[in-house]
């Protein structure tokens, strides 16, 4: 193991620490998005700190978000560096919550939904389904985040990033939020395309919606596709 990649897991070891500690995320709030009299480094852009879940609300990050999201950033994910990519995308554990990233920057954060195949006559898969309903929660939840859904592979005539188009503006998203990226046949492709559109918008992070089985490999692709120039991070849909 590379000592980078000690002390980034030694990092997150110590965030880790501090929240499970009774400090917790209230505290860490304070501390992180004010320089206070102490000296201490401000960490968060002027006004991201009213962006942080209050004390003691139902939203408060959970342990294994805070991780994530050291992970996805100082803790070795966010490199050019391909087997760090690796082998800091095989500690993350994969949840289902939303990332701190999208909490701290949802104007600026991108919400990537990967495709999974369309029916022969052109409709949407149940595992499909399952990814565009976890979307459509962080939509709702964030509603200034843009949303790209990434997927070619035609069937009578529709693309994967249409039809997911269609479900999430039948679904209440304004069309206006949802780009299309209707040409990728593999998450490879997934990832490198939407790659040239987080870079030609500016965004400053993307969290990739997908499967269980499948987004520890979406985000080794898209950690490798993006380079180490934004975070990206993940959730989990139903099934």
């Amino acid at each position: 193991m590379s000592t980078t990649f000690r002390r980034a897991i030694a990092c997150t070891a110590a965030v880790v620490a501090l929240a499970g500690a009774g400090t917790g995320v209230a505290q860490a709030e304070g501390s992180l998005g004010s320089a206070g009299s102490s000296g201490s480094v401000d960490l968060l852009p002027s006004g991201s700190a009213g962006m942080l879940p209050s004390s003691g609300s139902a939203a408060l990050p959970s342990t294994t978000a805070i991780t994530n999201a050291v992970l996805s950033t100082v803790g070795g994910c966010q490199t050019p560096v391909p087997e760090l990519i690796r082998l800091c995308s095989e500690t993350q554990t994969l949840i289902s919550e939303p990332p701190l990233m999208l909490k701290l920057n949802p104007f600026g954060t991108h919400i990537v939904v990967l495709g999974a195949g369309l029916f022969p006559n052109g409709t949407i898969r149940p595992v499909l389904d399952s990814r565009l309903q976890a979307a459509r929660a962080l939509a709702v939840m964030f509603p200034t985040a843009p949303i790209i859904v990434s997927g070619g592979v035609p069937q009578s005539g529709r693309t994967e990033a249409q039809a997911m188009f269609d479900w999430l503006t039948a679904s209440g998203i304004p069309a206006q939020r949802i780009i299309r990226e209707g040409t990728s046949r593999s998450t490879v492709e997934n990832a490198a395309n939407t790659n040239r559109i987080l870079a030609d918008r500016g965004a400053t992070g993307a969290v990739v919606v997908t499967s269980p089985d499948h987004l520890r490999r979406a985000l080794i692709d898209f950690r490798n596709a993006v380079g180490g120039r934004i975070p990206v991070d993940g959730v989990i849909s139903a099934g």
